[in-house]
């Protein structure tokens, strides 16, 4: 005996109704064979469309089992219930249920979109459709241009775009005249000829007299089945070329995304102004960003000029002739001697050398990477780093070469974490034991910044117990604030050219400042910067709400959608395709808003001028994508996950 291709046993349907539940469909046993035409009759309320709609997959029983080509549905989950419509079933319904704003071969070729058939094939086989139903010439013509029998041919195509195995119609010819009800009822007549199971679902006698088999059913049970004694003839018309086979590859898969990104146009066309007021939060906080992003560059880079030009009150000697010295490192000149000399000058404030090395630093069982620097006391004032806890070390730890240390604060939390702070205990440099004497600050500029793990000792004992060199890498002078700073540096450099008899060191007094200006800079930027991330963030809450919204206003389209054969991940897409297209066009008028003023502002200001990068420009359109995601993800979930024939019933 052959497999039916639908085979329900015990199937029982109920709803709940306050604190009762209705029974609508009860104990429904259903066989029904391949290629048969069936018509399934009763009276409003019966259970005839909720019986269809199970059939078509888009409701589940309550009990029982339905088995579709001895396949039981009721274990296959939302994906593959969504391919059993697209692939198997073709709806045609009383309201006909297309989609306004599209064309009658778009809502045609819907159902293949879903399938992953190739552009050209599906325009191909949906105007072919069309032409064999007698709307050859209406191919663009949307469903309000249409009358009530040609949006049913209109439906009927669609049902068989994917092939239509079973044709389910419900109330086909309800909302039709007698004459276009009759055009209906002969070409389900014909395609049942050809081959295509068709269950027709009526409450009209004389259209149940169509079908080879009558069901009827009464209060939920079916009460009578038997077979149509009299049925008319028909002719039988030339079969239709089977539907192209699906393409899984991907192509395919960014074809649905490109179907997808037009039907996300389609939909903010749709509402142009509402589509404009929700990018409005996009807009204000990229422009926003890109603007301020802008404006702090275009400071920044007029204030370092000026830093550039004043200079600072300290400076660096370093060992070369210059930065580019390739010889610099073998230049062992910078001695203690120097120390003593460079402090004679009577423009000088404070003198330090420097030297640092990288090297392991241990306690009790933390081993760390540290970089050790070897100054004296006036490091810490001359470079305004103040301690944390503790004390520095004394210019008598420096005669004595004391083995003391004071540590950095990233370099205290790694050592002896956040329970300690680690003044008295003993640490190990190298293999040198030193204790801590002091925690300093950590700094954003200069030595110490911010992250680096620091440790600073006394220059000579650096030099006599860690390091093995006499000579310095650097030596740092700060000069008096009532000394002029350029003079001051060429008569120093002039003495140091004396003492050592040639010019083998050079002098460098911008960077600190200038680096210590450009993370102020940056921190500032960042500070405002956030306020345009804010800007976004309520931006997306706006785009959020609206796509709710529209998911409310178009759960009809959902289920249509669902009823042909998408997916809950296409419907996922779709939705937020939207969102981020939403945000991208937002971005897109923010960046060209931002563009605008700064036009404006370079214009009227001489000052300084806004400089746009394509790094800042590209940050916020990902940002607007991030939002869109983000913030469309909620929207696009609801929507995926909304049953079919819920969204179906409303209008």
């Amino acid at each position: 005996m052959s497999v039916p291709v639908i085979e329900l046993c015990g199937v029982t349907r109920e709803f709940p109704a306050g604190e009762q539940t209705v029974r609508i469909l009860d104990d429904i046993q259903l066989r029904i064979d391949a290629g048969e035409m069936v018509a399934i009759i009763g009276q409003s309320g019966s259970g005839k469309s909720t019986l269809m709609n199970i059939l078509g997959g888009l409701d589940s029983p309550s009990a029982g089992s339905y088995r579709f080509n001895g396949r039981e549905v009721g274990e296959l989950n939302a994906d593959e219930l969504a391919a059993l419509r697209r692939d198997h079933f073709g709806f045609i319904f009383q309201r006909y249920h297309l989609l306004g704003a599209m064309s009658a071969l778009d809502n045609v070729a819907i159902p293949a979109i879903y399938a992953g058939m190739p552009v050209a094939q599906r325009q191909q086989r949906a105007a072919m459709l069309l032409q064999r139903l007698g709307l050859g010439e209406r191919l663009q013509y949307r469903p309000r241009q249409l009358s009530g029998g040609q949006q049913q041919r209109v439906s009927i195509a669609r049902a068989l775009m994917n092939g239509g195995e079973v044709i389910l119609a419900d109330e086909p010819t309800g909302a039709l005249d007698s004459r276009s009800g009759a055009d209906v009822l002969q070409i389900l007549k014909e395609l049942h000829q050809q081959g295509h199971t068709v269950i027709l679902v009526t409450h009209d006698a004389k259209v149940a007299a169509q079908a080879d088999r009558i069901i009827e059913i009464r209060d939920g049970k079916i009460i009578a089945d038997q077979p149509n004694p009299v049925r008319d003839e028909v002719r039988l018309p030339a079969d239709s070329p089977a539907p192209p086979p699906q393409d899984t590859t991907p192509q395919a898969l960014l074809g649905r995304w490109r179907e997808a990104l037009a039907m996300a146009f389609r939909a903010l066309l749709a509402n142009r102004m509402r589509s404009l007021l929700t990018m409005l939060g996009i807009i204000i906080g990229i422009s926003s960003v890109v603007s301020i992003v802008a404006l702090g560059d275009g400071m920044e880079e007029s204030v370092l000029k000026n830093f550039a030009s004043l200079g600072v009150n300290n400076l660096d000697i370093l060992p070369g002739t210059d930065i580019s010295d390739d010889k610099a490192q073998s230049v062992t000149s910078l001695r203690e001697g120097d120390l003593a000399l460079i402090m004679t000058e009577p423009y000088v404030q404070a003198v330090t050398p420097i030297t640092s090395q990288g090297m392991r630093t241990r306690f009790r069982s933390v081993d760390v990477a540290t970089t050790i620097h070897g100054v004296a006391p006036a490091f810490f004032s001359l470079r305004n780093q103040a301690m944390q806890q503790g004390t520095v070390f004394s210019d008598d730890d420096v005669r004595r070469q004391s083995q003391v240390a004071v540590i950095g604060a990233e370099t205290q939390k790694k050592l002896f974490g956040e329970g300690s702070s680690g003044i008295g205990e003993v640490i190990l440099l190298g293999n040198m034991p030193v204790q801590v004497i002091g925690v300093a600050e950590e700094k954003s500029m200069g030595f110490g910044s911010s992250g680096m793990l620091e440790v600073w000792v006394p220059y000579t004992t650096a030099a006599s117990r860690m390091f093995g060199q006499q000579h310095f890498s650097r030596i740092t002078v700060q000069i008096k604030a009532d000394a002029p700073l350029k003079a001051a540096e060429n008569a120093l450099m002039a003495r140091m050219a004396q003492w050592h008899g040639k010019q083998d060191v050079y002098s460098r007094n911008m960077q600190d400042m200038m680096e210590s200006f450009q993370s102020s800079a940056n921190s500032i930027k960042l500070f405002l910067m956030l306020i345009g991330v804010i800007s976004l963030v309520v931006g997306g809450i706006g785009v959020m709400n609206i796509m709710l919204v529209s998911v409310t206003e178009r759960t009809h389209e959902i289920g249509i959608r669902m009823a042909v054969g998408a997916r809950q991940a296409d419907i996922r897409i779709q939705f937020l395709i939207e969102a981020i297209v939403v945000c991208l066009l937002g971005a897109a008028i923010g960046v060209a808003l931002s563009a605008l003023l700064g036009w404006v502002v370079n214009m009227l200001v001489k000052d300084f001028q806004m400089m746009f990068s394509l790094g800042s420009i590209t940050t916020a359109v990902l940002c607007a994508s991030v939002v869109g995601v983000v913030f469309g993800f909620l929207p696009a979930r609801r929507a995926a996950q909304l049953a079919p024939i819920e969204a179906l019933s409303r209008e």
